[in-house]
């Protein structure tokens, strides 16, 4: 697996994650990034000893995205700060069944994570142990596929929830492309496939330097192929 590098320097890197890959060590033999980032690191340095490699947020297996990832402790405590004062901007495009009805809105809901069957789901405020979820769309684009209407989304996340833009996008009707989770046109899907969700922005504050970091990558590959960008980037 060859990694897709942005940015890198002593205190951080900045690489692509592949749809299909865990963000973090996974418990079986599949590559996963933090032993990709590793390997790399490895190979980069002199230094004797395991690389430090500190995951800061997540992206769920079947999403593909940018993310950044620590090289030391106190570049790990400094970002992971960033994500939960919610100063680390991060906005995704996704591929949704049918079309919102309005062009642009905001999501709030509370959401309870069922830990035993790895799902959320939107639950009312005051039930135990859920939590605030907010995101904001903007409509981009429709196209029609097999005769039914996809919509291309940009989505800029606000809390950083277990499946969050999934279940939210699922709960309010337009659930999204090759979700087998949360959308029940691909729930007796047998073959395994990636979400139509990525992350295409990310933006930070430099741990040590302080300067402003911004990345974005565009979408390429399967439904997003189909539409019109222009408006988008």
């Amino acid at each position: 697996m060859k990694l897709n590098i942005l940015f890198e320097d002593e205190d951080i890197l900045v690489v692509e994650k592949p749809a299909g890959i865990e963000s973090q060590s996974g418990k079986t033999f599949e590559p996963d990034m933090v032993s990709e980032i590793k390997k790399h690191i490895n190979i980069q340095s002199t230094k004797n000893g395991e690389p430090y490699v500190g995951v800061i947020h997540r992206l769920d297996k079947p999403v593909g995205g940018v993310m950044v990832y620590a090289k030391s402790q106190i570049a790990a405590e400094a970002l992971s700060r960033q994500v939960s004062g919610h100063q680390m901007e991060k906005i995704y495009y996704a591929v949704v069944c049918g079309k919102p009805v309005e062009n642009f809105c905001t999501y709030v809901d509370y959401l309870w994570k069922d830990g035993k069957n790895n799902c959320s789901k939107i639950v009312e405020k005051g039930i135990k142990s859920a939590k605030p979820a907010e995101l904001d769309y903007w409509f981009v684009d429709s196209k029609v596929l097999d005769g039914k209407e996809v919509s291309l989304l940009k989505i800029k996340l606000k809390t950083g929830r277990h499946h969050q833009i999934r279940v939210q996008m699922a709960g309010h009707g337009t659930p999204l492309w090759g979700d087998r989770k949360y959308n029940p046109e691909f729930q007796n899907h047998f073959t395994k496939g990636n979400v139509a969700l990525f992350a295409s922005g990310l933006t930070f504050i430099h741990p040590k330097t302080k300067k402003k970091m911004a990345f974005s990558i565009k979408p390429k590959e399967g439904l997003f192929e189909l539409f019109s960008w222009q408006d988008a980037f």
